[in-house]
C-alpha cells in the first residue's frame, strides 16, 4: 500500500493526520533539542515526572504525584504514581508497571558516563549537558518502589522546571534490560517504549510516522485510535493538504499564510505570543568575530525592523533581550544597537576590517516559529552588509548536516533561534550562552565567559523572583556590551487545524501534544 493510500485509510478509521515538517533523528528527545524530534516523541510516546499546567504554566504532577523539598533546597523527594502501564510492542511485552527503577534508569543514563546506555546513540545529551545537570545532581536514590530521592550539590531554583521539560522523559528500565540481553541496545532510541498516550507503529523517513492508541494509558483523556505524522517539508504543500482535508493539523504555518488560514471557514487558527527568540549568532571562537567591537559594528549594519517587516508579516516584535516581554526577566530599558551603517562602516575600519572582507552567514534550511525564512533573511542581511564593505556568502545544508557542522564550529555566523522549554528565564540564559552549552551544541556563538556564567548561576541560588531579576538585569547589560548574538525578534506561535479537531492547544513550552485531542 502506498504512503498516500495508507494515510487516507487511517484517516477514515478514527485517525488524526498531522502534516509535520520533517523526519525526527530518533525517538528519544534526551538526545536532540530539535523541535522535529521533540514533536514526534516527547508528548506522544513518553511522560515525565512533572508537567506544566497549560493554563497557568505552573508545575503540575505527572508520573510523580507529589514532591517534597528540603529546607536547604538540595533534596527532592518524589512520590510516584502507581499502576502506570508501559507500551507493549511487537518485540517487547512489559511484565510490570512503572516504578522507581525506571526513573533511575532514565536519569542515570544521561548523568553517569559509565552507565551501560550512556554512549548508545552517540552519548550526547544536549539539553541536560547545556545546564550542567549531571554535575548538579549528587545522587539519586530508590527509597522504595514508588519513592525517589534526588540530592543536589547546591540549590538551583530552576531544577523542578527542568524536570518538566520535553527532555526529561521516563523510559522503561525493563525494556532496556531486554535489549542488553539481545545485544540490541541501540533500538531503545528507535523502537521506543514509554508510558505516553501513543505507541510507535511504523516510521518511514521523509514519508510518515504511524502511531496507535495506548489502550492502557493512565490519564483519563480522549485519544484517537490512530495518529499519523505525514512528513511534508513544504509549508505551502502542508497548507494545501489542510485545505483539501488530507491533513487535520499542520506544523508551523508560514507567517505569510496566516491571513489565508483566517479567511477559511473550515479552519481554526490559534495564536499566542511566542516564548522564543530569533537571533544572529557570531562564532566568537574565530577572529575577527572574537572582537566585541566587530560584532557590534556588524550588528549596527543591519536594519532589524526591516527584517521583521519582510520576514514575519507583522507577527513578531523586535527583540531587546534574549527573553521575550512575557518573561519576568525581560528588561525594557536595556540599551540596544540601532541601525547606523555609517557608524558601522567607520567602526569596522577602525578594527582593521577592510573593504571587501568576506564572511559567511549560515541560514537554517527549515522553518521555525522564531525564524520562518532564514534564507530570505540572510539575503536581506547580505545586501545590508555589502553597503558597509562586507561580502557575505550564504551557507545552508540539509537540517541534520547543518546542525552537525554548527556544533563543529564551521560557521562564521548563523541565523537561528530558541523556543523555551519552560517558563523559567534560565531556559534562555544557560542553554544559549553558558560555557557548558558549547559542548552540548546549543551555544551557537561558541561564547564562553566566566563572568557571565557567574552572574546567571548566582540567579539560581534564589527562589525570590525579585532577587533573581537583579542578576538577570546584570546579564542583560553584559550581553548588550559583549554582543555574542544579536537578538532579532520574538515571534507569535500559530497552530492551524480543521474544525472537527477538538482539544488541541498551543503548548507554550515546546512540542505538540495529541493526548486529549479528538476528531468529532
Amino acid at each position: 500500500m502506498s504512503c498516500e493510500k495508507l494515510i487516507h485509510s487511517e484517516n477514515e478509521k478514527d485517525g488524526i493526520i498531522y502534516c509535520s515538517e520533517g523526519s525526527p533523528s530518533n525517538f528519544n528527545p534526551q538526545l536532540d533539542t530539535s523541535g522535529t524530534t521533540v514533536d514526534a516523541s516527547s508528548h506522544q510516546i513518553y511522560d515525565r515526572l512533572l508537567d506544566f499546567d497549560p493554563v497557568s504554566g505552573d508545575i503540575a504532577p505527572a508520573l510523580a504525584t507529589s514532591w517534597l523539598i528540603s529546607d536547604d533546597g538540595k533534596t527532592y523527594t518524589f512520590q510516584l504514581r502507581k499502576t502506570v502501564n508501559f507500551h507493549s510492542i511487537s518485540t517487547f511485552t512489559p511484565t510490570r508497571t512503572f516504578n522507581a527503577d525506571d526513573v533511575l534508569f532514565s536519569f542515570n543514563r544521561w548523568r553517569i558516563p559509565t552507565h551501560p546506555y550512556h554512549d548508545i546513540s552517540g552519548g550526547q545529551y544536549p539539553y541536560t549537558d547545556s545546564l550542567g545537570l549531571a554535575r548538579l545532581i549528587k545522587d539519586i536514590k530508590r527509597l522504595n518502589g514508588y519513592r525517589v530521592e534526588i540530592t543536589l550539590h547546591k540549590r538551583e531554583s530552576s531544577f523542578l522546571a527542568n524536570l518538566a521539560t520535553d527532555f526529561a522523559i521516563i523510559m522503561s528500565a525493563e525494556y532496556a534490560e531486554k535489549l542488553v540481553a539481545r545485544n540490541q541496545m541501540e533500538l531503545i532510541d528507535h523502537q521506543p517504549v514509554g508510558t505516553g498516550p501513543y505507541k510507535l507503529m511504523d516510521f518511514y523517513p521523509d514519508r510518515y510516522i504511524r502511531y496507535s492508541k495506548h489502550q492502557e494509558y493512565w490519564r483519563e483523556i480522549e485519544l484517537t485510535n490512530k495518529l499519523i505524522f505525514d512528513i511534508t517539508p513544504s509549508s505551502s504543500l502542508r497548507l494545501a493538504k489542510l485545505l483539501t482535508s488530507e491533513c487535520d493539523v499542520i506544523a508551523l504555518p508560514a507567517h505569510s499564510e496566516v491571513e489565508v488560514i483566517r479567511q477559511q471557514q473550515s479552519l481554526v487558527l490559534n495564536e499566542k505570543p511566542g516564548l522564543n527568540v530569533g537571533f544572529w549568532a557570531f562564532n566568537t571562537s574565530k577572529p575577527p568575530f572574537n572582537n566585541p567591537k566587530v560584532r557590534k559594528a556588524l550588528s549596527m549594519a543591519i536594519d532589524r525592523n526591516a527584517l521583521i517587516e519582510a520576514i514575519y508579516f507583522d507577527s513578531a516584535i523586535p527583540a531587546r533581550n534574549l527573553v521575550p516581554p512575557t518573561s519576568w526577566a525581560y528588561q525594557s530599558d536595556i540599551k540596544t544597537v540601532s541601525y547606523n551603517p555609517i557608524a558601522a562602516k567607520k567602526l569596522l575600519r577602525e578594527q582593521g576590517i577592510e573593504e571587501g572582507f568576506s564572511m559567511t552567514i549560515w541560514a537554517m534550511p527549515v522553518e521555525r516559529p522564531y525564524n520562518p525564512n532564514a534564507l530570505k533573511m540572510a539575503e536581506l542581511m547580505q545586501s545590508y552588509l555589502l553597503q558597509v564593505g562586507i561580502n557575505v556568502n550564504i551557507v545552508s545544508y540539509d537540517w541534520s548536516t547543518f546542525r552537525n557542522f554548527l556544533t563543529q564550529g564551521l560557521h562564521d555566523s548563523v541565523l537561528i533561534g530558541w523556543s523555551a522549554d519552560n517558563g523559567d528565564p534560565d531556559n534562555f540564559y544557560r542553554p544559549l550562552l553558558s560555557c557548558d552549552s558549547i559542548k552540548s551544541g546549543t551555544n551557537r556563538a561558541m561564547w564562553c565567559s566566566k563572568e557571565y556564567d557567574q552572574i546567571i548561576n548566582q540567579a539560581l541560588q534564589f527562589d525570590d523572583i525579585n532577587e533573581r531579576i537583579y542578576f538577570y538585569s546584570k546579564a542583560n547589560e553584559y550581553l548588550a556590551e559583549k554582543m555574542p548574538i544579536l537578538p532579532i525578534a520574538h515571534a507569535s506561535q500559530y497552530q492551524a487545524y480543521r474544525k472537527p479537531i477538538k482539544g488541541l492547544v498551543i503548548n507554550p513550552y515546546g512540542g505538540i501534544k495529541f493526548g486529549g485531542v479528538k476528531k468529532h
